[in-house]
């Protein structure tokens, strides 16, 4: 199933280059923040995702940004479907400038209830979904020797938490699988740039919807952000040639203590992992989940965890203005220091 929709169909010959990106997992959470981010900075997209309805909302928020949308029904799990979408998003937009692989699904649940078939489909959807994107991409991408592709990641890609081994595995060979990629375009003196952007904790629909066997409803770790926080960081990776991305405090933090101290962080998180994840509020028997099919209803980008999620990170920002900041500190200290060399 294909759909178009948006204002801008029609534009003036000068305006009909606007950039085309494509993002997975669009129609919810940080795939729909990130479709908001790029609709209003007029972009054109490309929009996959699993749920019809789900995605044509998403079209609709894009027309009413002023933009246009194409989407393309797709289990990004399989090779096929995501290259039908990708030929039907050029065919109708244009070609690819940026593509962003976002989709996700996971289990909370200790390894040693996890089903195999559990583990295979957050796998396909997670890591090989972002596989067979990036392959998508570069098909177009390598004959006109241009593009980005931004992986989104997160903490979890380099410190792993109980309750999500599937999950982090999969983060963990994605995170493998860009660094074999991005050596591959530096040997083939490419042009296409290859990102990863690490994301903290999120406040998005998939707390409500993700497989769970705890006997309390899962939550994100705190500190939390909102999902517009992952948008503006992939947004930036996107038109920025960055090797990767931490995103907020909680992910650099994550990252430099487990490269120092990971038997300590170990420890941590076999006491506080389980809690930290858990609200007080119980799992409802007839709770569905996305793990193999869309779970519908009334989802955009924010979950249940708005009273508490942060609109901001000012560790993104400095990240992010770090050659200003850089710059302001030198102008500072050559300031200091010629007022320290003038006499009397």
């Amino acid at each position: 199933m294909n759909t178009i929709a948006g204002a801008r169909q029609r534009r003036p010959a000068w305006r009909r280059r606007s950039e085309i990106v494509v993002v997975t997992g669009a129609s919810a959470g940080v795939g729909r923040a990130t479709v908001r981010e790029f609709a209003r900075r007029g972009a054109r997209l490309g929009l996959i995702s699993r749920d019809a309805d789900a995605l044509q909302e998403t079209c609709r928020e894009v027309e009413s940004l002023g933009g246009q949308a194409v989407m393309g029904v797709a289990d990004v799990s399989q090779a096929s479907e995501v290259e039908s979408a990708a030929a039907m998003i050029e065919d109708r937009l244009g070609p690819i400038d940026i593509w962003v692989n976002n989709a996700m699904v996971t289990v909370v649940s200790p390894v040693a209830e996890l089903a195999p078939d559990e583990v295979r489909r957050v796998t396909e959807v997670t890591y090989l979904g972002t596989v067979n994107g990036t392959l998508a991409a570069l098909k177009r991408m390598r004959p006109r020797n241009r593009g980005a592709i931004v992986q989104v990641g997160s903490a979890l890609a380099y410190r792993a938490i109980p309750l999500q081994a599937a999950y982090c595995g999969a983060k963990f060979a994605i995170r493998g699988f860009t660094d074999a990629l991005r050596s591959e375009l530096m040997h083939d003196k490419s042009r296409i740039h290859v990102t990863m952007v690490q994301m903290p904790a999120l406040n998005t629909p998939q707390f409500q919807w993700c497989r769970t066997r705890m006997p309390w409803q899962p939550q994100p770790v705190p500190p939390v952000f909102q999902p517009e926080v992952a948008a503006r960081a992939i947004y930036y990776a996107a038109h920025h040639r960055r090797r990767e991305i931490l995103v907020g405090l909680p992910t650099l933090r994550a990252v430099w203590i487990n490269k120092f101290i990971p038997g300590l962080l170990d420890r941590y998180l076999a006491h506080f992992g389980y809690s930290s994840q858990e609200s007080r509020l119980p799992v409802s028997p007839d709770r569905e989940d996305n793990l193999f099919n869309p779970v519908h209803g009334d989802f955009a980008a924010h979950g249940r965890f708005d009273r508490i999620a942060r609109p901001t990170s000012a560790a993104l920002w400095l990240t992010t203005h770090r050659v200003p900041m850089m710059l302001a500190l030198a102008g500072l200290a050559s300031a200091a220091f010629a007022a320290r060399r003038k006499p009397g």
